[in-house]
């Protein structure tokens, strides 16, 4: 790694992920660093979503699914036989490529998974409600809204309140399928501050096509692609600087420079 001295967050060691007789992952080996961005890139159906899929266990509810390799989270592991999936996912939280929320209130949105830990006391759930949306920027916008539809806001708000809704669960790493492919260039732009706004506190893996998202954000980056068994590789995992002025492998160097993918 570049940065020997900085721990990490989530650790892969040899995962291989099947789905039946498909080998989707090969031999994927890498360490996701403390409070900073990691992009994953990489052609079409070469395994990006699958990879970020296996650090929050969501290929376990794909039917005949299988992993075989370690994976932690610090020094525990994703699926070790004492890990229970669903406190895996409280530890790593996921937005998706488009919003998600569900069909009730803004309030109720970032409220359902503190209720679903237990939590009911009503000044805690408006504390928590308070310090998510506080974290994604919008509470003073949304403050006198919360019993509004999530629904009713615009595209780049729903993001946010996706983001918040996951923040309110108090993870240790986020991650994020495309989570600006459905926004126009300015909200994106302002999804991508936020993301280096919360890496300061958190480790964050991002799944993009966007090349220049990738550099712009990311202080990682692991280029994948698709094996000659047709199971995706990762070909290369670096400082996300070095990797665009400077790769080590000549397929990522073609990959980034268009030449392919």
């Amino acid at each position: 790694m570049d940065n020997p001295v900085q721990n990490y967050k989530l650790k892969t060691v040899g995962i291989n992920l099947y789905y039946g007789d498909f080998h989707a992952l090969r031999d994927i080996s890498m360490e996701i660093l403390e409070c900073s961005i990691t992009a994953i890139i990489g052609p079409s159906g070469c395994g990006k979503s699958s990879l970020l899929r296996t650090f929050n266990r969501m290929n376990d509810l794909i039917p005949n699914a299988r992993i075989e390799g370690e994976a932690y989270i610090g020094n525990q592991p994703i699926y070790g036989s004492d890990s229970d999936a669903v406190q895996i996912r409280k530890k790593i939280g996921m937005v998706f490529q488009k919003p998600n929320l569900f069909p009730t209130s803004i309030y109720n949105n970032i409220a359902i998974g503190p209720k679903s830990q237990g939590i009911k006391n009503k000044g805690d759930l408006d504390g928590i409600v308070e310090k998510s949306l506080r974290q994604v920027a919008l509470f003073d916008d949304l403050k006198d809204r919360l019993s509004e539809p999530g629904l009713s806001l615009s595209s780049e708000q729903q993001q946010r309140l996706c983001i918040a809704r996951a923040l309110a669960i108090e993870p240790e790493a986020i991650l994020m399928d495309e989570s600006c492919s459905a926004l126009d260039p300015v909200s994106t732009l302002m999804i991508e501050d936020l993301m280096k706004k919360l890496a300061e506190n958190y480790a964050i893996i991002i799944v993009t096509h966007n090349m220049e998202q990738a550099v712009r954000v990311s202080d990682m980056a692991a280029f994948m692609m698709i094996g000659d068994d047709r199971a995706g590789m990762l070909v290369e995992y670096s400082n996300t600087e070095d990797m665009f002025s400077n790769p080590k492998d000549e397929r990522t160097e073609g990959y980034i420079t268009g030449r392919f993918g």
